[in-house]
């Protein structure tokens, strides 16, 4: 049987070898026919951790790596785009504070 493959977003990175995957969908309601939007969350073993939050990935089912891992990191299909304002203001008082001393 061949393995599932899903492309979904890193939603976590803080464990070693280990990310947190959400696949997001939509689903038609069966009674209403309303669309609803679903999300599945996979952990993912990622061995050399070359994925970070935020980057789309492409993961591919497993055997069980642990009591929660089940999939495992094919590829990184695209990186994050998003700005850590926090990272860069923490680096520019870092900067300024040692060239002012």
């Amino acid at each position: 049987m061949p393995k599932r493959e899903m492309v979904g977003q890193v939603t976590s990175d803080k464990m070693a070898k280990t990310r947190v995957v959400e696949i997001r969908r939509r689903v038609r309601h069966p009674k209403y026919g309303k669309y609803i939007r679903q999300r599945t969350t996979c952990y993912v073993h990622d061995e050399n951790n070359e994925s970070a939050v935020g980057d789309t990935v492409r993961i591919v089912e497993s055997r069980p790596l642990s009591a929660t891992k089940r999939w495992t990191l094919v590829e990184v299909v695209s990186k994050s785009t998003d700005v850590d304002l926090a990272a860069i203001k923490a680096e520019r008082e870092k900067a300024a504070g040692a060239g002012g001393n």
